[in-house]
């Protein structure tokens, strides 16, 4: 069986790892890499810590508006199609590389399969909305990480040819968390404890373009009595920079370029907190059994809340300082919700 996949940011990259190595054990496999991504510590430093083969084809897409990024995408990943002639098409998540990919196979008559498929967050303003909806209507094949996405699909008239695997990013997690535990040192080299420290991740464009949001989020973090590791966005350093917001986060917030995979598992895993807008960031942040703020309104992570681990706090100052302060979840209501780490042999045997 041939297939190719289609990457271009940082959680498919994760994703991807995972799969790619149980696909190739007996199939072949062409990787198509967009270029969505294109900064060294956004992109080729997790293909060197994940060890996923170099990709076949690098389209170099980079960044620009979603019609320009989509169209210039679709464009050349159907060049690539038409030239491999691949028997399927294997899509992950949300992106405008996931809707290119989907939207080229499906108009050359490709079977496509859809990993991380039937999330929602009902929300149309956000565009991975948009892409991982039009994504499921075009494929043929959905992959549904909980049974809460097989059941979103269902209510859209989707039931044939979906199945429940299980989450590709626990296997990922599983696979590296003693690997970066092992491995990592970025504990020690920013001089925190395990336990002492927050981490957040802002990089979502309703908080990042919104100066009063993202003013909000800064003063937050300024008036919590907690050190906060801050990566900083490529995106969320532009807006920074552009509404003058620098001098308004204090010394206990610390500011860091964009981090590898393994330095991240590590930081995450040993964080009394996260607070982030990131979808996959709530998703492993419940894995690793680690209370979560989402600064959103919603969220496709669902089960996340229900079981009292993550909770929705928008761009609110008041409502992020009275959470984070008070937020303390039990074990007792920790549940397996997305899988036993099986999701990635799960899926190449479906696709056999």
């Amino acid at each position: 069986m041939k297939v190719t996949s289609i990457l271009g940011v940082r959680p498919q990259f994760v994703k991807s790892s995972v799969v790619s190595r149980e696909l190739r054990k007996k199939h072949e496999e062409i990787l198509i890499h967009t270029g969505q991504h294109y900064d060294y510590q956004m992109n080729k430093v997790f293909f060197e810590q994940l060890n996923i083969p170099e990709p076949d084809y690098l389209l170099d897409i980079g960044s620009g508006s979603h019609g320009y990024q989509t169209g210039e995408m679709l464009k050349k990943i159907e060049e690539v199609l038409v030239k491999e002639k691949p028997d399927i098409v294997l899509t992950y998540g949300d992106t405008n590389s996931t809707l290119a990919g989907a939207l080229a196979a499906s108009k050359l008559h490709i079977k496509t399969a859809h990993v991380e498929s039937g999330l929602r967050s009902f929300d149309k303003s956000m565009p991975e909305e948009i892409n991982r909806t039009v994504t499921d209507h075009c494929s043929d094949i959905l992959f549904c990480p909980t049974m809460t996405a097989v059941e979103n699909l269902k209510k859209e008239g989707i039931e044939e040819n979906v199945y429940l695997t299980g989450d590709v990013m626990v296997d990922s997690l599983l696979y590296n968390r003693e690997i970066a535990e092992n491995k990592s040192t970025i504990i020690n080299y920013l001089g925190i404890k395990s336990k002492g420290y927050l981490i957040a991740t802002i990089h979502r464009a309703s908080n990042t373009d919104n100066e009063e949001n993202l003013k909000n989020i800064v003063d937050a973090f300024s008036e919590l009595n907690e050190t906060i590791i801050f990566p900083l966005h490529p995106r969320t350093e532009k807006f920074l920079k552009k509404y003058g917001l620098y001098d308004r986060l204090k010394s206990s917030v610390s500011l860091i370029q964009p981090l590898g995979f393994l330095e991240f598992i590590k930081l995450m895993d040993h964080a009394k907190m996260i607070l982030t807008d990131s979808g996959g960031v709530q998703k492993e942040a419940y894995v690793l059994k680690v209370p979560c703020v989402t600064l959103r309104e919603n969220t496709e992570w669902v089960e996340t809340i229900n079981d009292g681990w993550n909770v929705l706090v928008g761009a609110d100052k008041e409502r992020i300082l009275e959470t984070v302060n008070s937020f303390s979840p039990s074990l007792n209501t920790h549940c397996n919700r997305f899988g036993n780490g099986t999701a990635s042999a799960n899926i190449v045997s479906i696709l056999k």
